[in-house]
Order: structure tokens, then C-alpha cells, then sequence
């Protein structure tokens, strides 16, 4: 299975015994939608429910940061995940935060194989797909989390980078955001971006129909912000979320010596210590 799957080839596995879907909808700070009420009210038959803004580290402040493998194993198994499911992840959101779903799985090695479901639940609903409503209780999964912590970068990693720049960092923000001309949506934070980063917004690599752009369409997204495909690279956004569609766009393109910072500009931002960049790229 590819780390991306069509709507047509859902729609025909829809039913089998391993194959298990997930809604990992998520919204921005302020925007006025609830992801669960909208599950509820319409989702792909048979789907769970992630809730992946709870799927974070309670003991954290900073916001989203990875769960307790103890955490993300008793979610996954209440959303009835087993060791041999085929995982296929959709949103409904325009962050696309199916991705950083998709990653999250992938991280702690839960089920078969897990991919993302091309043009989400927009795309499914503009096709005329069936749904359901209500909020299912699957049976109890026997998934079991372990994590891979050398696919995961933290503060420490980012500030000794800027000194030996032997990982290149794009950032998937909006461009304003990255320039520093948009404020952060979050109060009291920073505006700009690490210096040395640059700058791939995680909505251009979308179509009109919500699919992801592929082959050189894709490449060329990369090609443009400077990078670099021969040295390693460091994904990173405002708290997680959208790295993780750079971190797959990357993967699509064969590219896999490639990690996410978690704490991201969520924990940059906040630190008055952290150098801080505005502008354009360098």
C-alpha cells in the first residue's frame, strides 16, 4: 500500500476485515469548527475517530507534542487498531492534518501499514461517497506503540544545527507567517522563523479537487524553495501539524532521510532565548 490512496481504491476495500480508517480532522486556534460535532454528523463508513488535538502529551505546555508510547497504544487500541490493520488516514480540515495522523502512526509503528487517503473527506463527499453519522464504538484493538525517536528533532537539535547547517529546514507555514508580517495565531508569540529556514507553505502542494500534487508537480515545490535533495532535512510548521505533509511530499519523492521538529514555531516562538528571522528566506 502507498503512503497515498485514492478514493476509488477506498471505496472498493471499504468492509474488508484489516482495513481501518481514521479521522484525524483538526483546526487551527479560533477557527469556528468543531472536528467531532462534524464527524458525528458525517464521516466514511466504518471510520474512528482520532481527536488528534487530545492525542498529545498532557504533561506537556507545549501544545501537541507526542504522546507517552503508554498514551498513543490505549488511543489506538479504543479506536479498535490491531497489529495487522491496513490504516488508511483522512481529515475534513483545511490543514490537511491527515498527514501529521499519518506520521504519528508511522512513528509508533502501529498497525500493517498505514496511508493517507488522497483528497479527504472534501474530495469523497464531492464524489457522491457514501457516509454515516453518529460516533462508532469499535472493538478493542491490540496495536502496541513503539517509538522511533531518531525520526523526531527537538529545540536542542534545531539550535546546534545553526551552527554546523548539516540539515536543511523548511517550514510549512504561510508565507506571511514565515516572513513574520502575519502574527502567530497564538498569544504571546514570536513572529519570523529560524534562521536559515526556508519556506514551503503546505497549502500549495494541493489541487482544486484537495488531492496532493505529485511527480514533478511536487518536485518542483522544492526545487523552487532551494532545496537541496542530496543532505537531510528537518520539517517544521507552527506546532507539527502541516510538517508532516512536507515530511510526505518529501517520502512520495523517494526522499526518506528526512525528520519533523514536533515542538516546531509553537516552542520557538514562545522561547525569548531562540534567534529569531524575518523576511525571506536567506
Amino acid at each position: 500500500m502507498n503512503i497515498l490512496v485514492s478514493t476509488d481504491w477506498l471505496a472498493g476495500e471499504l468492509g474488508k476485515d484489516d482495513i481501518r480508517i481514521v479521522d484525524a480532522s483538526l483546526f487551527l486556534p479560533g477557527t469556528p469548527r468543531d472536528a467531532q460535532a462534524e464527524f458525528e454528523s458525517a464521516h466514511i463508513p466504518g471510520a474512528a475517530f482520532l481527536d488528534l488535538p487530545t492525542l498529545a502529551d498532557p504533561d506537556d505546555p507545549r501544545p501537541g507534542m507526542l504522546p507517552t508510547k503508554d498514551f498513543m497504544t490505549e488511543r489506538c487500541q479504543q479506536l479498535g487498531l490491531d497489529a495487522e490493520s491496513r490504516i488508511i488516514v483522512y481529515d475534513n480540515s483545511p490543514t490537511h492534518s491527515a498527514a501529521r495522523g499519518w506520521w504519528m502512526m508511522r512513528l509508533y509503528g502501529i498497525g500493517k501499514s498505514v496511508a493517507i487517503l488522497d483528497g479527504g473527506l472534501i474530495k469523497w463527499l464531492a464524489e457522491g461517497r457514501p457516509t454515516e453519522s453518529g460516533m462508532p464504538s469499535p472493538k478493542r484493538g491490540n496495536a502496541v506503540a513503539r517509538y522511533t525517536p531518531a525520526q523526531v528533532r527537538t529545540k536542542e537539535d534545531l539550535l546546534a544545527n545553526l551552527d554546523t547547517r548539516a540539515e536543511q529546514i523548511l517550514d510549512a507555514r504561510s508565507a506571511a507567517r514565515f516572513s513574520g508580517e502575519e502574527q502567530e495565531p497564538r498569544p504571546g508569540m514570536a513572529s519570523g522563523h529560524i534562521p536559515g529556514s526556508r519556506n514551503i507553505p503546505s497549502a500549495s502542494f494541493y489541487r482544486a479537487d484537495n488531492s496532493m500534487k505529485q511527480g514533478e508537480e511536487l518536485r518542483r515545490l522544492f526545487l523552487d524553495a532551494g532545496t537541496d535533495f542530496s543532505r537531510p532535512i528537518i520539517t517544521s510548521c507552527g506546532s507539527g501539524v502541516t510538517a508532516a505533509i512536507l515530511l510526505a511530499g518529501l517520502e512520495l519523492l523517494g526522499k526518506t532521510d528526512v525528520t519533523l521538529y514536533d515542538g516546531s514555531w509553537s516552542e520557538w516562538g514562545l522561547d525569548p532565548a531562540t534567534p529569531k528571522a524575518t523576511g525571506a528566506a536567506e
